[in-house]
């Protein structure tokens, strides 16, 4: 099915799209130009977290000793406090890290793994957190287990299925993602944790995406480790994410970094005091995590309306690409947040690394000026394009980029 192509200056006009207030599209910084769809790889950082961001490091520069030694504590635990509540976690259990890739290498660096071990993870990880998983295997001779979960999924215990068949008496670590990173599925992390965690295998879990998409509840949810970015869909400033990790799993637990928390004397826990303090840096971006939430929650009916209409309009994106390409729905709703992925009829080149770019990817941009991701997924040459929806996006963008689609499809030989 071929969808007319609307004029560009239709699509954007007044660097708006039909139907779109300027006070959603206003209150980031994004180029009013580009039909944005891709929150899901970096997020979008409100205006207004932005100056609060300003506000601190200016603060910090203007007396960078005080800053440090006797007001950070202080606001990191305020910061915490917030997030605790966010993600439903006694504050003893949480720390902030850069980002989850961190977290992730943190909690391997910090496991006793040995020859013959098994490390566990499925087909849909996100590749940084593979290569992690690999790497501190192969320096203690454990041996890393794929999970093949399929893609199109007709159901959520065809994961659970795929993950308790290659579980054996060997599997030591379990690398779970909560929401996938090509294929964006709500994976059933409660189930397949209290599984694992049943056998004595190490739950580690990588929600990067989770917080701002979905409700957590990790004071429940029983893993060993959980993180999350705050980058994404919390829209904090680039570099605010945490970790996550239960109680009787924080002893020997190190961040990647050693520093003076290793060695401290103050009447705080060695946890908090080792990834705290990594060495001089900007803290900033979670000190801003609280002015994030704020931003969020003073939307009408607060952050759990936001990502329920985030779900909805994701699912009406999805709708309307399936529609133009022809294509039936590659995941059941219920198994969808703020994301959704759309299988492509046309292959494509086998992406070898994330820093490969997909030719229509550029061709999107380039020529129809639309930014959303394309993988090759689940096999090499295959192709998937993911969508996002944020607040700031509207149901004409995903129109622009049926269209769009369409337009280079028609085009290809």
């Amino acid at each position: 099915m071929t969808i007319e192509k609307p004029a560009c200056g239709a699509v954007r006009a007044g660097g708006m799209l039909p139907g779109m207030p300027p006070v959603d599209r206003d209150a980031f910084l994004l180029d009013p130009d580009v039909v944005f769809l891709n929150h899901g790889s970096f997020g979008a950082c409100p205006k207004t977290v932005l100056e609060q961001q300003r506000e601190l490091q200016a603060r910090m520069e203007r007396e960078p000793v005080h800053f440090y030694m006797r007001v950070l504590p202080e606001l990191l635990d305020t910061a915490r406090m917030r997030l605790s509540e966010l993600v439903r976690a006694e504050p003893a259990d949480l720390v902030f890290v850069r980002n989850a890739t961190s977290a992730v290498n943190a909690v391997l660096s910090s496991l006793k793994l040995a020859p013959g071990d098994e490390v566990v993870t499925t087909n849909h990880a996100y590749r940084a957190c593979h290569n992690a998983l690999a790497h501190f295997a192969a320096r203690s001779g454990a041996r890393v287990v794929v999970a093949r979960v399929p893609f199109p999924i007709r159901s959520a215990q065809e994961v659970v299925r795929s993950v308790e068949s290659v579980l054996s008496d060997r599997s030591r670590v379990l690398l779970l993602d909560h929401i996938t990173s090509p294929t964006a599925l709500v994976f059933p992390v409660r189930e397949i944790v209290a599984l694992a965690e049943a056998r004595g295998v190490v739950t580690l879990v990588d929600g990067a995406h989770a917080p701002g998409m979905v409700p957590l509840d990790l004071g429940s949810l029983g893993a060993s480790y959980y993180t999350g970015n705050l980058h994404k869909w919390i829209c904090a400033p680039k570099g605010a994410a945490f970790l996550y990790a239960r109680r009787d799993r924080q002893e020997g637990l190190h961040p990647a970094v050693i520093s003076h928390g290793l060695s401290s004397s103050r009447p705080r826990s060695r946890y908090w005091e080792e990834f705290d303090w990594c060495g001089t840096d900007d803290f900033s971006p979670a000190l801003c995590v609280p002015h994030a939430l704020d931003f969020l929650e003073a939307r009408p009916g607060g952050l759990a309306e936001v990502m329920r209409e985030n779900h909805r309009l994701a699912l009406t994106g999805r709708d309307i690409l399936l529609q133009a390409l022809s294509q039936e729905p590659a995941a059941p709703d219920e198994m969808l947040g703020s994301m959704a992925t759309v299988q492509l009829p046309l292959s494509g080149p086998a992406l070898g690394s994330a820093f490969d770019v997909d030719p229509m990817q550029t061709q999107l941009f380039e020529q129809h000026r639309v930014e959303v991701p394309i993988f090759s997924f689940p096999e090499p040459g295959a192709r998937c394009l993911r969508i996002s929806a944020q607040i700031y996006n509207r149901e004409a963008e995903y129109r622009a980029l049926a269209s769009a689609l369409s337009a280079l499809l028609a085009e290809s030989p």
